[in-house]
């Protein structure tokens, strides 16, 4: 069993940048597909970006072209680059594992959640 630690949030203006790692311990990143979410204040927790197993990425629309997901397998993180970050980027961000997935949009199937950092985006 995995567990997960999220750092790297903060606050920034806007169009600037951050970093988020997401840290397992316990067991290799590498058996999982890792998924970014957020949630911001009074809104639905959202998907941000996954990665699977394998090299396979996805993201939002909203963040499309912005941030970049990828795996440190040496470390055992999964970082998330974010760029031009916008205020409605804004939220708490969670990292989030499924065993054996191939990186899936949909949250129920994530069995392991991390504490969650917060970004917020000044403008």
């Amino acid at each position: 069993q995995v567990q997960l630690k999220e750092s790297g949030g903060g606050l920034v203006q806007t169009g600037g940048s951050l970093r988020l790692s997401c840290s397992g311990s316990g067991r290799s990143l590498s058996d999982y597909a890792v998924g970014w979410f957020r949630q911001a204040p009074g809104k639905e927790r959202e998907f941000v970006s996954a990665i699977g197993r394998n090299t396979f990425t996805r993201y939002a629309e909203s963040v499309e072209g912005r941030f970049v997901i990828s795996r440190d397998r040496v470390l055992n993180t999964v970082n998330l680059q974010m760029t031009k970050l916008k205020p409605d980027d804004t939220a708490v961000y969670y990292c989030a594992a499924e065993f054996n997935g191939y990186g899936t949009s949909a949250i129920r199937p994530y069995g392991y959640w991390g504490q969650g950092t917060q970004v917020t985006v000044s403008s």
